[in-house]
């Protein structure tokens, strides 16, 4: 077990190493944008290149980690290491007890590695995608709670782009999905417009209703008409639809019900019915 210990502790080693890298980089960018470092060398080139890459895989982990619900931006740091430690340990454990588990030859023991390496690599990323779509389900069934709540800021008073700023932070103790939503839109419509910052919300969230409240967001925008009505309306319509589609499914229901009716009800009654009489038939051949 000496061996094993020893590249576990080379692992964490090497694990901290990439975190560490990773934080350099990211500070040398962030200083030579703010223009407080101005020597270029060799070993500099190279270490913008592995700062752009390591740059961009960061990037797109933290925008699946925020689309699928989780905000702490410092976990997209940990993912990778994360995963090829968790997959050299889980390949390691298992070849060291291949034995025990009745992998004796070397392709059994190749074969059981890769599958463990795949599925360490695959796993996370399909539960990130499954938490994606539900996040996107939730927010969209949720969204006339956000449009009701928009209504009465804007029938107090409230301009369309103080009542997204208000509900972001109002929103905290209740949603922390929909909260982020809206401080979201507040802040890139704080950078950009707030046109730009509804496109971006529909491209996270390509559903109906979404697409309904942006649509009637950038209307009320463009030509200044009064929302409060088209609001509650729009509220009103989605949860229509909401409800006519429960409905759907809940008819969908009953057929689907029928096969294991049929498989599991019906036959088993069908051959308890007629078992007695073919088998006294049988018995009198």
């Amino acid at each position: 077990m000496t061996p094993l210990i020893s590249l576990l502790i080379s692992l964490g080693l090497a694990t901290l190493v990439i975190v560490a890298l990773d934080h350099y980089f990211t500070r040398q960018a962030v200083r030579s944008r703010l223009g407080l470092s101005h020597s270029i060398t060799g070993w500099a080139t190279l270490f913008n290149l592995f700062e752009y890459k390591l740059a961009y895989r960061r990037k797109d982990v933290e925008m699946n980690l925020i689309q699928a619900g989780i905000y702490h931006t410092r976990a997209a740091a940990f993912y990778f290491p994360a995963k090829i430690f968790v997959a050299a340990v889980l390949i390691l454990l298992l070849l060291f007890f291949s034995d025990e588990l009745g992998y004796e030859t070397f392709s059994q023991q190749l074969t059981l590695a890769f599958v463990a390496l795949v599925g360490v690599i695959l796993v996370p990323d399909m539960w990130l995608q499954a938490r994606q779509k539900k996040r996107i389900r939730k927010v969209s069934s949720e969204l006339p709670y956000v449009i009701d709540l928009m209504a009465v800021c804007v029938q107090t008073g409230m301009t369309i782009e103080s009542s997204v700023a208000y509900l972001g932070e109002e929103l905290k103790s209740f949603d922390k999905d929909l909260a982020y939503v809206m401080r979201r839109v507040d802040s890139v419509s704080r950078v950009t417009s707030m046109n730009k910052a509804l496109d971006e919300l529909l491209e996270q969230f390509p559903t109906s209703q979404m697409q309904s409240f942006v649509y009637t967001i950038s209307q009320s925008l463009q030509y200044g008409s009064s929302i409060y009505d088209v609001l509650t309306n729009l509220s009103a319509g989605i949860r229509e639809i909401e409800m006519l589609e429960l409905e759907e499914r809940v008819g969908k229901l009953s057929a689907k019900m029928s096969v294991p009716l049929i498989l599991f009800i019906m036959f088993p009654i069908v051959i308890l019915i007629t078992a007695p009489g073919i088998m006294r038939m049988l018995s009198n051949v």
